[in-house]
């Protein structure tokens, strides 16, 4: 029988110990470690670890493993995940009407390169802006919003993403800003794609800011959502070259791709554990 895998990623103060702790509780508990990477950053004195590994030897639960490991976690001060690799982490789309990044997540989740489950899609625009999307059964919330329903509209995001038991909320090309509480309620959990090579260009139609520099460079930028507008620590980036023959439309078009890749990339680190938090950067274990 094949055994169960398991991902533990946590970071902490930096101390001696903590590897040999570690691999020792995970030792008594049958474990097998397949795969760890680990992370000392000298200027904030913090460690990070991420270990892939398999029970060989015993019999244990998620919950069980998870008991057993509080201790080692309190006595090193540790922030921590522990997650059972059988599991299907669940998302929720929000999205607006450029449909770019929705369609290539459906593409991408259908071929089972994000293994996930799309619990909901959300859009302050009406299901037939996306008549040419087969959803899939996935279910579909049409949320308008004005300035004075925004809290209202917030609120019903909000639980559908708790009624749906989401890990994750994608704001896939969602143009809407997020309120404060919002923010907050979905902090460390929800990831945003921008369409540009931040901290350059926030805000509005960076395409255009960029265009209107006469950069050689555009890129995109997959950070999560903190109240500060575009500010939240970044998971991905990525570019590509222009040239001065390039109009605002081909930067447009030539961001779609960069968006779409971005993106895809930074949510199957956030789902497979490998992106922690780091103030206001991220530590990210890549393959």
């Amino acid at each position: 029988m094949p055994s169960e895998e398991f991902t533990l990623a946590f970071s902490c103060p930096n101390r001696a110990g903590i590897v040999a702790a570690v691999s020792r509780h995970l030792y008594d508990n049958g474990g097998d470690i397949r795969e760890a990477h680990q992370f000392d950053d000298p200027e904030t004195g913090r460690f990070f670890m991420r270990v892939r590994f398999a029970i060989v030897e015993a019999v244990v639960t998620v919950q069980s493993l998870t008991a057993g490991f509080a201790t080692i976690a309190e006595r090193f001060g540790m922030d921590w995940r522990l997650a059972s690799r059988e599991a299907v982490p669940k998302i929720v789309i929000l999205v607006s009407r450029f449909d770019h990044c929705l369609a290539d997540l459906l593409y991408r989740w259908r071929i089972g390169e994000l293994r996930m489950e799309i619990a909901a899609i959300v859009s302050n625009h009406p299901r037939e802006v996306y008549a040419h999307h087969d959803l899939d059964g996935i279910p579909f919330h049409h949320l308008p919003v004005t300035k004075e329903t925004k809290a209202e509209q917030e609120a019903r995001i909000l639980a559908i993403v708790e009624e749906a038991g989401a890990d994750l909320v994608v704001l896939a090309r969602y143009m809407q800003i997020l309120s404060d509480e919002m923010s907050a309620a979905l902090s460390g959990r929800c990831i945003n794609i921008h369409h540009s090579f931040l901290p350059g260009f926030k805000g509005a139609k960076p395409y255009h800011q960029a265009h209107r520099r006469g950069v050689k460079l555009i890129g995109a930028t997959a950070h999560y959502v903190t109240a500060d507008l575009d500010e939240g620590p970044i998971i991905e980036q990525d570019v590509e070259r222009i040239s001065h023959h390039d109009s605002p439309d081909d930067l447009v078009r030539k961001g779609r791709d960069i968006e779409r890749r971005v993106l895809s990339r930074a949510i199957a680190w956030h789902l497979d554990n490998r992106v922690l938090l780091n103030g206001d950067k991220t530590v990210v274990f890549r393959d």
